[in-house]
């Protein structure tokens, strides 16, 4: 199997904050989960940035052991129908990328 990142930038609905942070960290990272076997799931807010400007301000990031990265995606979004939705998340605005891990984990 190999590891994936599976990296998603959101931002609420107008006027949406309180309820788009809630629906996110206690309702959808769970969903996510459960739904498609994925690993983890932790969300991230921009705090600083260097370079081009990032378009989004909320980041989720999932980890997914796979040996096939056309199915990550494809099981995303076969299994969205089983998961809450809130007009609280911009799906407009949203974006989603995979990446494989190349090398070996580095720790300290």
């Amino acid at each position: 199997m190999a590891k994936h990142l599976v990296l998603v930038l959101t931002e609420p609905t107008e006027g949406k904050d309180n309820e788009f942070n809630d629906y996110y960290e206690y309702t959808h990272l769970d969903e996510v989960i459960e739904t498609t076997g994925w690993q983890t799931a932790q969300r991230f807010q921009l705090a600083d940035e260097a370079g081009e400007a990032c378009p989004l301000p909320y980041l989720a990031a999932y980890t997914v052991d796979t040996e096939d990265s056309s199915e990550v995606l494809k099981v995303l979004n076969e299994t969205r129908p089983q998961r809450q939705q809130s007009d609280a998340l911009n799906m407009r605005t949203g974006r989603v990328w995979v990446f494989k891990a190349i090398g070996p984990e580095h720790t300290d």
